[in-house]
């Protein structure tokens, strides 16, 4: 494979996760905004993404040996596929259905989806390892490229989701999205260069089990991580800023849903921004693989700060007010821009730990590792809010923090020698 068609490949899928995690982000918020606004409870809304986190456990566990089965082409299809089925079959829900009907429907709808994106996140993720140049930071460049990018345009879903729901609805919004998310997949079916491997008949399903000591402790401090922002970010923050925000009128909830949507894409549009100069923040092309997996540590504890002052922040506030928004808007974003560098090494290190016959086997291992910390977090995000409040998420989310660092701790330098971007 060339430079030139590695480049080519690596577009193309960049281009592809992109549209799919525009879309995904703007789901994420039209399912909770609009459940929010018909008068779900924290835990009922947390409930509506459980599936979606259950359902991207079982597909990067199996999405590993999948991709190795049949290529990495294959399931970045599929997954762009039934994203466009599961927008299609949103736009079936009745508002005439009793809640239960409508939560058993949604959690279902939003399990396909969570096929879906992994299906899409894992195939991007691994054709970064097989595409990339070896030479200098050419991995940690790239990938964080890929990630960085791929959550500045989650963010814009946000904001996307958020606005649509306010002036299309939500059934008009889903269909949309589904046209446009159909079109684009057919554009890259037409237009996929080689570059991608087309899978291996032999691959076993055992395999995506992996025995490397660092893949292991690395998905460890990947469950705590995502746990730790998701316990705030699903529920606990977007019910808290819609109360803030929000009289209860048809104005005030629109105002509400576009503020709320506004932060969240601002979030993720600085996280992704950070994501991407990762490299250059840790002078990555210079330093070992031993002095990265310090910093795993290093940052890890550094980000556990951020929450335990915003849960005293909110206690000793007791009630919302406007120095206590403002500090949890900075807060948060402080949070973010930490959690991006963490976030950012552990995409790298997963990449230089594994090889390339395994790539896609210990990408899937670790995603399913995301996923189930993505789990934890949203159940508790939900179950904390209903029981102490903001103060009770964020304070969880410290704890979850320190575990992550904990576990980064565990991680071994296997080549103290080797600079970080020199190949893995």
């Amino acid at each position: 494979m060339t430079q030139k068609t590695g480049l080519a490949a690596y577009i193309a899928v960049t281009a592809s996760y992109w549209a799919f995690m525009l879309t995904d982000g703007a789901l994420r918020m039209l399912v909770l905004l609009h459940f929010h606004s018909l008068g779900f409870s924290p835990v009922q809304l947390a409930y509506l993404f459980v599936l979606y986190e259950i359902a991207g456990m079982v597909t990067n566990l199996s999405a590993g040996w999948i991709a190795a089965r049949f290529g990495l082409a294959a399931t970045l299809y599929a997954g762009l596929s039934l994203q466009v089925v599961a927008l299609l079959l949103l736009t079936q829900l009745d508002p005439s259905w009793q809640i239960g009907a409508s939560v058993t429907f949604v959690m279902l709808v939003q399990g396909l989806s969570g096929v879906a994106k992994d299906l899409a996140k894992m195939s991007s993720k691994s054709a970064v390892k097989l595409l990339a140049p070896t030479q200098g930071d050419g991995l940690f460049r790239w990938v964080a490229v890929l990630t960085g990018s791929k959550n500045a345009v989650k963010g814009l879903g946000f904001l996307l989701g958020a606005a649509l729901l306010a002036f299309a609805g939500f059934t008009w919004a889903v269909l949309g999205m589904a046209v446009i998310l159909a079109v684009i997949l057919a554009a890259v079916l037409l237009a996929m260069p080689q570059g991608l491997p087309v899978g291996r008949k032999g691959a076993k399903f055992t395999e995506v089990f992996s025995k490397s000591r660092n893949v292991n402790w690395l998905s460890a401090a990947r469950v705590f991580l995502f746990g730790a922002r998701d316990i705030w970010f699903v529920v606990g923050i977007p019910v808290y800023f819609y109360a803030v925000f929000s009289d209860g009128s048809e104005a005030g909830n629109r105002a509400a849903f576009f503020l709320i949507g506004s932060f969240m894409a601002v979030w993720t549009i600085l996280y992704g921004a950070i994501q991407a100069s990762a490299p250059r923040i840790l002078q990555a092309a210079t330093r070992s693989e031993a002095e990265l997996i310090a910093a795993a540590r290093t940052w890890a504890m550094a980000l556990a700060v951020v929450p335990a002052g915003l849960a005293l922040a909110v206690l000793l506030a007791g009630e919302p007010m406007l120095w206590l928004t403002v500090t949890l808007v900075a807060g948060l974003l402080a949070f973010g821009a930490i959690f991006a560098v963490n976030s950012s090494l552990h995409s790298y290190l997963i990449l230089a730990f594994t090889k390339a016959e395994r790539v896609t086997m210990d990408v899937g291992f670790y995603y399913m590792a995301n996923a189930a910390g993505r789990l934890a977090g949203t159940v508790l995000s939900g179950l904390t809010y209903q029981l102490g409040g903001l103060a009770a998420c964020l304070a969880t989310a410290a704890a979850m923090v320190v575990l992550s660092a904990v576990a980064a701790g565990q991680l071994q330098d296997r080549t103290p020698d080797k600079p970080a971007g020199a190949g893995a």
